[in-house]
């Protein structure tokens, strides 16, 4: 595809890229009670009940091993939940494989190291996103011009239509995360999470990748759940803070509302003191294997 098809096919892109999301009063997704006991008897997440709401950005704090990963993993049941039940708008109760594929589809999941394929274009990788939608053949075939047109959509939301076809080992680390955000966009989610996805940026391209999931969040009518280690981060983007400590929940409120208080009681059994934990950018357990590029944290 050259960049001329590009220019045309994106002509018709605006109507199929990012659909609205219903009422944002209703939660779009409910975790009732749910709970996850590894072989052997730990606890990584003692029974929780929260709820999300559309254009809600939640940010998920605590020290490593907290359980933050763990409740996002729940959240698109990578982990299944020893208990409970997690409850999806438009689906219900996630019981079976066939509401599994569908939460699944509609979950943008926003990784750490990006997961993208280095060989292929940022649009290819983009398509990725689309392949839920279609049988396993007929993803072997070259995916409709619709889909398509959704992908050039998204790369132009996050800043890299004129990337498309370029690729992505040769993109920036901050490029190559918003192609990753641009991939979970072309998902069409109705909640996008996202695990420590700054931890290997700068601090500028973090608040420019934060800025844009927040945009979408916004923007979309969707919730964004978002697991991070940097308070500042945390206090300058979310709506919303949920700070984890054991596996259990202790606090859930407003982002303003996260004082001297609520830190000491969500890093009480770190050995990390608050202000340290700002600073720290550590791996999260969603990580996986990232193009080698040698400007890994430029915008």
């Amino acid at each position: 595809m050259g960049g001329s098809c590009v220019r045309a096919m994106l002509g018709r892109v605006k109507r199929d890229a990012h659909p609205t999301v219903g009422d944002a009063a209703a939660p779009v997704i409910r975790l009732d009670g749910v709970s996850m006991r590894y072989p052997g008897g730990s606890v990584a997440l003692h029974p929780t009940t929260v709820d999300f709401h559309g254009g809600q950005f939640t940010a998920l704090l605590g020290a490593s091993g907290a359980g933050k990963s763990t409740l996002i993993r729940c959240i698109n049941l990578l982990n299944s939940p020893s208990e409970g039940t997690v409850h999806v708008s438009g689906i219900g109760p996630i019981i079976g494989p066939r509401a599994l594929l569908h939460h699944r589809r509609q979950t943008g999941v926003v990784f750490q190291q990006h997961q993208l394929i280095g060989r292929l274009s940022a649009l290819r990788n983009v398509l990725t996103g689309r392949l839920g939608y279609h049988g396993s053949w007929r993803s072997l075939w070259p995916l409709p011009a619709r889909d398509q047109r959704i992908a050039l959509g998204c790369l132009e939301r996050v800043g890299l239509l004129d990337k498309a076809l370029e690729r992505v080992d040769r993109l920036s680390g901050g490029q190559q995360q918003r192609v990753g955000i641009a991939r979970a966009l072309a998902q069409q989610p109705q909640i996008m999470l996202a695990d420590e996805p700054v931890a290997s940026l700068d601090p500028a391209t973090a608040r420019r990748v934060l800025t844009l999931l927040r945009d979408v969040c916004r923007q979309d009518g969707i919730p964004a759940v978002v697991s991070l280690h940097q308070l500042d981060l945390a206090r300058a983007f979310a709506d919303r803070i949920v700070a984890l400590a054991e596996g259990k929940v202790v606090f859930d409120g407003p982002a303003d509302a996260f004082g001297e208080a609520e830190q000491a009681a969500a890093y009480a059994a770190s050995t990390l003191t608050p202000a340290a934990v700002t600073r720290r950018s550590p791996a999260g357990p969603l990580s996986g294997p990232t193009c080698s590029t040698p400007m890994e944290n430029s915008a």
